[in-house]
């Protein structure tokens, strides 16, 4: 088997993609692309995953294709250097779910902690769909199609992760050594594990409208940044003000730079000057604000007029996918015919069976 370093990484289209996946993957993607440490990278958009719990709303899922293509485009991922494709247009991802079904037991995917969290997010104790339900199964056929060695995600998905390794082993110890077997890639900013929403609640999301999305206007950002969460103990300038669980500070820690004082709060060399005075009193929720606003606006404004650049040849942007698709999809039938051929369901392409049915039947006359 070879022995590349590969990544695979991908998000699901529901959505315009906001600064969590920014700073949860996004940003790191792009260090890794222009590293050169590894010889291919897959990047995918993630629809038919999406249309597990999106069924009756295909609309939305197929809108959101193009919006996370430019997001994707205009953080600089570069369709020369990685291969961004769409999930459906890979018909062997369907055939490689399929197979890896009989190497899963249903109670097996019941105690997966990741299923556990997505299905009481979404309400579906009762009533889940198949295709949700086995999402881990597919994920795994997402990776390993594309002979994935390195999966860079949050520590939330790690469950899943493991799940694809045992799919793997499993399939190995059956059929011989067919399958790279993945490793995870946690972020290593700690604060960038999980950006809280603008609110404070414990994660963005499009439904709860506590996102900032990479594509906003300047005032769209200034707005939610000064109407953002931070200590509602702290209710004039001279009140002690608390550091934990105030989003502002959340956010410098994942965003804040050294430089960023000297260009935007001279007054201040570093943060850890700027919590002690926020935390002993003095120190008012709007220049804090402020300040983050500043940071915010400078990362943000040339994703978005790069976004704005790419949007005006949409049909260029589709063909980039189209391409990617293509080369994936090789990819992936590459895969699929290596699985095949150890099941042993490679009839047509097997010239000893046949010669050893011929010899089986010619003994019978």
């Amino acid at each position: 088997m070879s022995k590349e370093k590969i990544i695979l990484t991908g998000d699901r289209p529901t959505g315009r993609l906001h600064i969590g996946h920014y700073v949860g993957s996004l940003k790191r993607r792009v260090e890794l692309q222009d590293a050169g440490d590894y010889s291919k990278m897959f990047v995918f958009i993630a629809d038919a995953q999406a249309l597990t719990d999106n069924i009756d709303n295909p609309e939305k899922v197929r809108q959101n294709v193009i919006e996370v293509a430019l997001d994707y485009l205009a953080c600089g991922l570069d369709p020369t250097k990685a291969t961004i494709f769409i999930q459906s247009q890979i018909p062997e991802l369907c055939e490689l779910s399929f197979y890896f079904m009989d190497l899963v037991t249903v109670s097996r995917l019941q105690r997966n902690p990741t299923v556990k969290t997505e299905i009481q997010m979404r309400n579906f104790e009762t009533s889940i769909p198949v295709g949700f339900f086995t999402y881990p199964i597919s994920q795994a056929a997402d990776i390993t199609a594309f002979r994935a060695t390195t999966v860079p995600v949050g520590e939330d998905q790690e469950p899943m992760l493991e799940q694809a390794r045992e799919i793997v082993r499993r399939f190995n110890y059956i059929y011989g050594e067919t399958l790279v077997e993945p490793e995870i890639l946690l972020p290593d900013n700690a604060a960038c594990l999980r950006l809280p929403g603008t609110d404070g609640k414990a994660k963005m999301s499009k439904s709860l409208g506590n996102c900032i999305y990479l594509s906003e206007s300047a005032d769209e950002i200034q707005k939610k940044i000064m109407s953002m969460y931070t200590d509602p103990g702290h209710l004039r300038v001279q009140d002690p003000g608390k550091i934990e669980g105030n989003t502002v500070f959340t956010y410098l820690d994942a965003f804040c730079r050294p430089e960023h004082f000297e260009l935007y709060l001279p007054d201040y060399p570093n943060l850890a000057e700027l919590k002690a005075h926020y935390q002993r009193g003095g120190l008012g929720d709007v220049k804090v604000k402020r300040f983050l606003n500043a940071i915010m606006q400078e990362m943000l404004e040339p994703i978005r007029n790069r976004r704005k650049e790419f949007s005006k040849d949409i049909p260029a942007v589709y063909e980039m996918l189209k391409n990617g698709c293509d080369v994936a999809r090789a990819a992936a039938a590459d895969t699929l015919s290596d699985v095949k051929k150890a099941m042993k369901i490679n009839y047509f392409d097997d010239a000893e069976l046949i010669a050893e049915q011929v010899k089986r039947f010619a003994g019978q006359e």
